[in-house]
């Protein structure tokens, strides 16, 4: 990519290009390039523009790699990455109708001259006139390949098909879905149903969710920062799946809890809310950019909970030695529930990262387990799909610890009830993919 990264002055074209071919080389992700582009884009229509089309064409990723392949007489070279980008980026405009044909192939051939590589902007051109030509027929021979079909990498098919067997597809299909909104009801701001008739006043449509108290489904589309509330802390956005955490941890007057891996603070937030009695609410992680949008959601909705940039499994380094009466470990993950939210992990991922991402887990289990009192609660909870970070975790720590046993207590309406926890998956309840066990430290 010639070493180009600056975002400045590029045309939006040509720095959505800049963005995909990031993401394309394992550099960074959507949620850290995202803000990155908002800085320079000053007007929000080009902000939502450039959002529908990263995310559709990571969505389709595969399909679309696969087409503009059968375009090409020789691949590109490694040097017009990001001319490979926009190229994949004008096929799912011209697919989807994104934009007007003209427009499309028009500020593609501007932007490959944005990008430097002016004897490429003919290329450009000619390729997705052609595309145009050829629609009908375009990308038939890629839905032959499962990779393609289902737009995620051979090596994730393989492992969800291994653990869900004849509820793999649905899995796959579910992820290449669009999303919806889900609010959370900061309720010591107000209630549920006077956030609702606030958002109707402003005429966006909302739903509460039958079984969660604080969550509602909005007709939101774009940046939600400018939504009558946001701005005064009366709501945050946070999948329905997430928002059950909460409802196992089971919180009372006086208790103290630690969320292990708080940020971007979501949990730690409903947490406070929630009981805003609590003894101590401790929220660490390691991320210190991380962090400090951490304590930006807290003084947003006005709550105080005690944030330490730290490892949470090394003890040590945090611990004042009093035990807590409930922790939370929002663990690290594959995130394989939330790809229809991100859809950047079906390029960052790779199938050697889930046995390090394993063995994390159960290094944090470890050290937290200690730090537990006897009677109380450990939740366990992962955005993933896959059994190795759920089921069989669980299954490995109990093993270990004869002083543990798992509460029962999990909602009828959450997913899937297994032998150690409950696996919502994507799509189920319109809420993400998510697992949640809850560990009991006997007396």
């Amino acid at each position: 990519m010639k070493g180009k990264t600056r975002l400045e002055n590029l045309p939006l074209r040509a720095l959505a290009a800049r963005l995909l071919a990031r993401l394309c080389v394992g550099q960074g992700s959507l949620s850290e390039a995202l803000p990155e582009a908002d800085a320079v884009l000053t007007d929000s229509r080009d902000r939502a523009m450039l959002r529908l089309m990263l995310y559709e064409t990571l969505r389709t990723f595969y399909r679309r790699e696969a087409a503009l392949a059968s375009l090409l007489q020789r691949p590109l070279a490694v040097q017009a990455k990001e001319i490979e980008a926009l190229l994949l980026l004008g096929l799912t405009q011209l697919d989807q109708g994104i934009d007007s044909d003209y427009a499309v192939v028009d500020a593609s051939v501007e932007a490959a001259r944005a990008l430097g590589h002016p004897q490429l902007a003919g290329l450009v051109n000619a390729l997705l006139r052609r595309a145009l030509r050829e629609s009908s027929n375009l990308y038939a021979n890629a839905l032959t390949s499962d990779q393609n079909r289902f737009n995620h990498p051979h090596w994730l098919i393989e492992r969800i098909r291994a653990d869900w067997g004849d509820r793999a597809e649905a899995i796959l299909f579910a992820n290449n879905a669009r999303a919806p909104l889900w609010l959370r009801t900061n309720r010591l701001q107000g209630d549920r149903n006077t956030l609702i008739a606030e958002l109707l006043a402003a005429d966006i449509q909302s739903s509460p969710h039958p079984f969660l108290p604080d969550a509602l489904r909005a007709n939101i589309s774009g940046d939600v920062s400018h939504v009558v509330g946001w701005r005064e802390g009366r709501f945050s956005v946070q999948d329905a799946a997430a928002q059950a955490a909460v409802e196992l941890l089971d919180l009372k007057p006086g208790l103290s809890v630690l969320d292990a891996c708080s940020a971007p603070g979501g949990k730690l937030a409903h947490i406070a809310e929630r009981e805003p009695r609590l003894q101590l609410l401790l929220g660490l992680d390691s991320d210190g950019k991380r962090l400090e949008r951490t304590r930006e959601a807290m003084t947003r909705l006005g709550l105080r909970p005690v944030l330490k940039q730290a490892d949470a499994a090394i003890v040590a380094d945090w611990w004042q030695g009093v035990q807590f009466d409930r922790i939370l470990l929002d663990a690290p993950c594959s995130g394989t529930g939330v790809i229809r939210r991100h859809p950047d992990i079906r390029l960052l991922r790779r199938d050697s990262d889930i046995g390090d991402l394993v063995n994390k887990q159960a290094r944090l289990l470890e050290a937290l387990w200690p730090l537990l009192a006897p009677g109380a609660r450990l939740v366990y909870a992962t955005c993933s799909v896959l059994k190795d970070e759920n089921e069989r975790q669980i299954a490995a720590f109990l093993s270990r610890h004869l002083d543990a046993r798992v509460h029962r207590g999990e909602p009828h309406w959450f997913g899937t009830l297994g032998e150690h926890g409950s696996q919502n998956l994507p799509g189920e309840g319109d809420a993400d993919g998510f697992f949640y066990a809850v560990l009991e430290r006997k007396e």
